[in-house]
């Protein structure tokens, strides 16, 4: 039955469809499965569409945030994104913080959604499209800045507990039903951590023994305990070399992945041609790190992961 129009766009974050890779298995000539959830298909066309609206809601209901009160946050672009919608949909005037090693579709689609957007140059020695650890910094230093200027709210991703709550609540419990309680693993490529910390609660909390992967840049494999072999590379949202995330549950994690560029790049695009997901750098991160879990397994086993992003934020670089 059709139940009607949405009175809101806050009322279409969530409820993402999943996928199960049938055509990206078979070209590996693998056994088992790989779940995808379509978190591109959130209006913001990511999945921190969720962690925005969580943040903000949870502010506003402990009274951190006033009504009206500017909000500011340092973003690679979907976070910025996301709050842009859910600033709008409240009332809030929105500042978002971004590298100007991001891809600019990003920086456009804020602008175009009512966001202010702050681009912070790089550092020395950067590398157009690879933001690093350092890079971040920067954006950081400016984001202060701006709270202390507008008496802002700032919506820090990297440590509010929203991040986390986001997926623990939503997205998982999604995930669990959708794949029909048949997940063995979920892999995630790590920016903030909220995703693979939230989801990994709630799929542990259903079944104890779901096991969890980290996936990281093999450059920059720092949560592994590996030492950095640079801190650039192209798979943008995350892999900042940073050892300390707040958000990050280490009692979650029974193994870290390690991903090349050229292979996610390769996956990415294969992804879009073999299943018509047109997914952005981390999505193809999660498959790639999926499917070579799969060979590595002695038996078939269900492994999930998020699409994370869209393609269509990266049309000005050389993924697609």
């Amino acid at each position: 039955m059709d139940s009607g129009p949405a009175m809101s766009v806050l009322d279409l974050i969530g409820s993402t469809p999943v996928l199960q890779l049938n055509r990206m298995v078979s070209h590996r000539a693998l056994r088992g499965r790989v779940f995808l959830k379509l978190e591109y298909l959130n209006p913001g066309h990511s999945k921190k569409d969720r962690v925005a609206l969580e943040i903000i809601r949870e502010a506003r209901f402990d009274g951190s945030l006033a009504l009206g009160q500017t909000v500011v946050e340092l973003t690679s672009g979907n976070t910025g994104t996301g709050l842009a919608i859910v600033c709008g949909a409240f009332g809030h005037p929105f500042i978002a913080v971004m590298s100007r090693g991001n891809s600019m579709e990003r920086a456009r689609m804020m602008e175009a959604l009512g966001a202010t957007v702050e681009l912070v140059d790089q550092a020395p020695g950067w590398t157009s499209g690879q933001v690093s650890g350092a890079d971040l910094a920067l954006v950081e230093i400016r984001a202060r800045q701006l709270v202390d200027k507008f008496d802002a709210f700032r919506a820090d991703q990297f440590s509010l507990p929203g991040s986390v709550h986001a997926h623990e609540l939503y997205t998982g419990p999604e995930l669990w039903a959708q794949c029909g309680g048949q997940v063995d693993a979920f892999v995630d490529f790590v920016g903030s951590a909220g995703s693979f910390t939230g989801v990994m609660r709630a799929l542990r909390k259903v079944r104890s023994d779901v096991r969890g992967y980290v996936v990281e840049p093999a450059v920059a494999a720092v949560l592994s305990g590996a030492q950095p072999r640079s801190t650039y590379h192209r798979i943008q949202g995350g892999g900042y070399a940073m050892t300390e995330l707040p958000l990050l549950d280490r009692s979650l994690v029974d193994g870290y992945l390690a991903v090349d560029d050229d292979t996610v790049i390769r996956t990415t695009r294969l992804l879009a041609r073999l299943e018509g997901v047109f997914g952005g750098f981390s999505t193809g991160a999660n498959v790639a790190a999926a499917l070579n879990l799969l060979e590595e397994s002695d038996e078939p086993i269900s492994i999930a992961a998020l699409a994370c992003d869209s393609g269509l934020k990266y049309m000005s670089t050389d993924l697609y």
